[in-house]
């Protein structure tokens, strides 16, 4: 094989890139194939394949990265010509053998009785087919492995038909409010919050956001058509048009609105799905044949709504008109460095937390380049001369049109999504202020964002997070009537527009939503947003307090849960294990809570499934964060569960506010609760002492009682720690 060299050079480049393209599939088909098994010792001295294929594409490896990265800039300009198409296919071609050779190169190391199999496979004709089968399998299962507990236990998969397509496997995710039958449904029921994910996102980077929301109102949302775990169908383009989306949303949440009683939605958007949303929502789309569902407000994360420009929009068409293959090798490129790559960095910033470039490392690679195709070009406005359907983005039109209640979000350290976008859709609402004596319609000059609209909005964040408020710009503006006095039974805000604007300091980026670091602000402006300005009913505290006045919602077992200490002793220096805190209780409340403990407790960790019997805003506004971490009860946590509880508390350890002066001595401690703060308290306590400061089992289980006595009451969770935590345990399949 290395006598082919003399002669290469005398070869066309497109002829030697397609014949060492077929060389590395060949080789590829042998290693794939059983080993004959009367090789013995001979087969030593045979070169193998793979040793073979490294001579020859070593030798030209500088040479087609040269050609990649000529042929990018070319396509950048849109200057490729036919030479250079074949180029990049026979480009693509060995890129893709490479991929498979490695792929079973590695599956016969470690499957070696596979390859019999695989070999009669290839030879029925099946070979092509069954790879692409195991690499969309592959995928899928990611994406559920990966899919977050509380989407998992509430999601169905559905139909949908609408005018432009018939979408056939649709992930359906809708949780009711916990207590909807014991709230007042008059006059109407309480609103239905939808989620609407980005371009390139699913309905899972909201899972932080749902944790604390899922508790306020009935949650619904999807994973739109080929994203998340949706199916990738239908394939025609014109069902991906943001015209063709939003009438897949309108009918998601007509079959899950209760219209006979008037029940309206709460559009809440991230990037792409916030141009969704102000379709769903606008005055053009609800007057067609078929009404919508009443849209009370949106809530737009990150919006976006300047077109681009004629220039950009050349260049995005020419990118289109690429492959998905070629566009796949680009996407890969891009992605080189994994949680350090360019794609993680301009999605969350450089400086983010490790944790959630990781996450942003997931969402990258189970977003399918196919679809991400169709979605963007259906972004893009049509031309004059175009006969398919209407596209692009929504425009100011279509957000001047929203009379309603808008609360629009964004970061400093968006590279996607500038902020500068919150204030053209303001000006597209015609942003006349009502001002008080002594207030300017003007926007807040920068000299006296500090000292106004920031200081407001410190006084509804946690004492640890007024620090990286003091950089934001939060402004609140009321267009058209006053606020309606609040009745005895709460009512909509119905019509009344209201615009409100929140900038998250730098480096907050387009993924704030799901950054640990600003998901739980968000979800607390958007929750005090919400029972604000569209319905009071929205406050958690007014809940509990309703709820408990008429005796409908309390603590299970109420002297049996009187009878438990409320705060263990200090547990290895790191936790304090606790019962569940009760609004209306004497001594065990959030506020007397906070009286008590605050600058020794530095933040809670509320692992129960239910709602909780509190208001946590009470703990975040006397400087103790509220984390909820919902898990099953009577069930010992699953490992990965284990795992997102050590990492949040590992992340809570490394903010180290300064105690008071008068606890300067105490160590600022984590409390954890689920209901009575023994089971599922224990279990995940002892997890963390194992794993993280190397405790042993029956040690851990030790500190734990003693200082939590009786501790871990349950046998199988005790047993469960130990088979998990089984040092050589060796774990054989199940026949």
């Amino acid at each position: 094989m290395m006598a082919m060299r003399p002669f290469l050079p005398l070869l066309t480049f497109p002829s030697v890139l397609l014949s060492l393209s077929l060389m590395i599939v060949a080789a590829a088909d042998a290693l794939n194939e059983s080993p004959p098994r009367h090789s013995g010792s001979a087969s030593a001295s045979v070169p193998a394949p793979s040793q073979q294929l490294c001579h020859v594409s070593t030798s030209y490896l500088a040479l087609a990265w040269a050609v990649i990265r000529q042929k990018y800039q070319r396509t950048l300009h849109g200057q490729l010509g036919f030479v250079d198409m074949v180029q990049l296919i026979a480009l693509c071609s060995i890129l893709q053998g490479l991929r498979l050779w490695r792929k079973r190169s590695l599956t016969q190391k470690e499957l070696p009785g596979i390859s019999d199999a695989g070999h009669a496979e290839r030879m029925a004709g099946g070979s092509t087919k069954a790879s692409s089968r195991n690499f969309v399998g592959s995928s899928k299962r990611d994406v559920e492995s990966t899919d977050p507990s509380l989407l998992k236990k509430h999601s169905s998969f559905k139909s949908y038909t609408t005018s432009f397509a018939t979408y056939p496997v649709i992930r359906t995710f809708y949780q009711p409010h916990p207590q909807a039958d014991k709230l007042p449904s008059k006059p109407t029921p309480l609103p239905l919050l939808v989620f609407i994910h980005g371009l390139g996102g699913s309905l899972a980077q909201f899972n932080p956001l749902l944790t604390s929301l899922v508790n306020v109102a009935p949650c619904l949302g999807i994973d739109l058509p080929g994203c998340g775990r949706s199916e990738f169908s239908p394939t025609s383009w014109d069902a991906y048009t943001p015209k063709a989306l939003a009438e897949l949303l309108s009918v998601v949440i007509k079959q899950h609105c209760d219209q006979n009683e008037g029940q309206g939605a709460i559009l809440i958007g991230h990037s792409m799905g916030c141009s969704l949303s102000a379709l769903v929502a606008s005055t053009a789309l609800s007057s067609q044949a078929q009404p919508n569902v009443e849209v009370l407000a949106v809530v737009g994360i990150c919006p976006q709504v300047t077109p681009p420009s004629d220039k950009q929009l050349a260049l995005f068409e020419k990118l289109l008109l690429v492959p998905t293959p070629i566009f796949d090798i680009w996407r890969t490129w891009d992605r080189r460095g994994g949680p350090e790559s360019a794609s993680v960095a301009r999605l969350v910033g450089k400086d983010a937390d490790i944790e959630v470039k990781k996450l942003q490392v997931r969402f990258n690679e189970q977003s399918q380049t196919a679809v991400w195709r169709r979605m963007a070009s259906g972004l893009l406005p049509s031309r004059p001369a175009s006969k398919s359907p209407e596209k692009g983005m929504p425009g100011v039109d279509v957000w001047a049109s929203l009379k309603l209640p808008l609360f629009l979000i964004a970061g400093e350290g968006d590279s996607v999504t500038k902020t500068d976008q919150l204030v053209k859709i303001g000006r597209a609402l015609g942003k006349v202020d009502r001002p008080k004596s002594g207030q300017s319609m003007e926007a807040p000059s920068p000299s006296s964002e500090k000292g106004t609209a920031s200081n407001r909005s410190a006084e509804h964040l946690p004492q640890d997070q007024k620090s990286q408020s003091k950089a934001s710009v939060t402004e609140l503006t009321v267009i058209g009537n006053e606020a309606r006095p609040h009745s005895s039974v709460p009512s909509y805000s119905r019509r009344r527009q209201v615009l409100k604007t929140s900038i998250f300091p730098f480096p907050a980026s387009h993924g704030l939503l799901y950054d640990p670091a600003t998901y739980r602000t968000l979800a607390g402006l958007i929750h005090t947003f919400l029972y604000k300005h569209v319905d009071t009913r929205l406050s958690l505290g007014w809940q509990l307090q309703h709820l408990s006045t008429e005796g409908k919602w309390d603590v299970k077992n109420l002297a049996k849960w009187q009878a438990v200490r409320p705060v263990s002793e200090p547990i290895a220096g790191i936790f304090r294990a606790m019962k569940t805190l009760r609004e209306i209780d004497d001594t065990h409340s959030p506020d007397i809570f906070v009286r008590n403990w605050k600058g020794r407790i530095k933040a809670v960790i509320d692992i129960s499934h239910e709602s909780p019997v509190y208001d946590p805003k009470g703990l975040d506004e006397g400087g103790i964060e509220y984390h909820k971490f919902p898990t099953v009860s009577k069930i010992p946590p699953t490992a990965e569960e284990a795992e997102d509880f050590i990492k949040l508390v590992d992340r809570l350890r490394a903010q180290t506010p300064e105690p008071p002066p008068e606890a300067a001595n105490d160590k600022v401690l984590i409390g954890v609760h689920c209901h009575y703060g023994f089971n599922r308290t224990g279990f995940f306590v002892c997890c963390y002492l194992i794993e993280k400061e190397h405790f042993g089992v029956q040690q851990a289980i030790e500190e734990f009682a003693k200082h939590r006595p009786p501790g871990i009451r349950h046998e199988h969770f005790l047993d469960q720690l130990f088979v998990r935590y089984c040092v050589g345990l060796k774990r054989a399949p199940t026949l």
